[in-house]
């Protein structure tokens, strides 16, 4: 039997608004099992952000709970990294690269020498060995994106979570990078959960796709994404299975826009 690594379990959460209370996410319950690589797709302001702040132990749920390695998120849990949208903000420019990449390390109680190592391996894991000593504002935004990764899986986590990361980029570094990430995915058998508003990014990366309804968000779909390991930005996307899940998973917002709260989840 596998286990999980993240249970959402009823997480709702709510914000003041004009006097009343506006609910973003409503009994959203899923789970994700170890080493597996999902992805979750949903309207435009559906919450997923808001989600996945909560379950890095970054927003407090209004109810239920999110559940790491078997433990209550009451704080950033143990062996889990996040990578954001925005690299430019979660890079500091005045530190190079390689000592963004050491910060995270410096809270593991690791020597100088074993941080270093730890550096050079995951700079190098994404093609960025040679620039340790640059700065991020010397670099592209692919590139600063590969900084971000490189530190996150430096941490080594067991569960990564990343919250529309190649939003901000064009769409040939776009497709390096969900490589990048099926790569790294298969070589350190860590647990992802991709947050993306791209449909065949979605598809394309993920081993399952959730999608979200519109707020107050709950479950709408889960559906699994049997496309084999090996994947190939021209093969894969040309397959008529692929076009088959994106369509799927496209008809599934496009529902989710007009759809009542009171739908129930369909799986697959």
């Amino acid at each position: 039997m596998t286990a999980h690594m993240l249970r959402v379990n009823g997480i709702g959460k709510d914000y003041p608004r004009d006097g009343g209370v506006f609910t973003a996410i409503d009994e959203l319950t899923f789970a994700v099992d170890e080493g597996e690589l999902l992805c979750l797709v949903g309207p435009s302001g559906c919450g997923k952000t808001t989600l996945l702040r909560c379950v890095a132990g970054l927003l407090e749920p209004t109810r239920g709970e999110a559940v790491v390695d078997g433990k209550p998120v009451s704080g950033p849990p143990d062996g889990t990294a996040v990578v954001f949208q925005e690299y430019g903000r979660s890079l500091f420019p005045w530190m190079r690269v390689g000592a963004n990449v050491d910060l995270p390390l410096r809270r593991l109680g690791l020597s100088r020498a074993q941080r270093a190592e730890r550096v050079a391996e995951a700079l190098a894991m994404v093609d960025l060995g040679g620039f340790a000593r640059s700065y991020p504002w010397q670099l592209s935004g692919g590139m600063q994106q590969r900084v971000a990764i490189a530190r996150a899986i430096a941490y080594r986590p067991r569960l990564l979570l990343m919250d529309e990361p190649f939003a901000a980029v064009d769409a040939q570094t776009r497709a390096d990078l969900e490589d990048l990430i099926r790569d790294l995915w298969g070589k350190l058998g860590i647990t992802i959960v991709f947050i993306t508003h791209d449909i065949d990014e979605s598809v394309y990366l993920g081993q399952r796709v959730i999608v979200l309804s519109s707020p107050p968000t709950t479950t709408r779909a889960e559906i699994t994404v049997d496309l084999g390991d090996e994947r190939d930005q021209i093969a894969t996307r040309s397959d008529p299975e692929f076009v088959k899940l994106r369509a799927r998973v496209w008809g599934e917002i496009q529902a989710a826009k007009q759809a009542k709260p009171t739908d129930t989840t369909e799986k697959d």
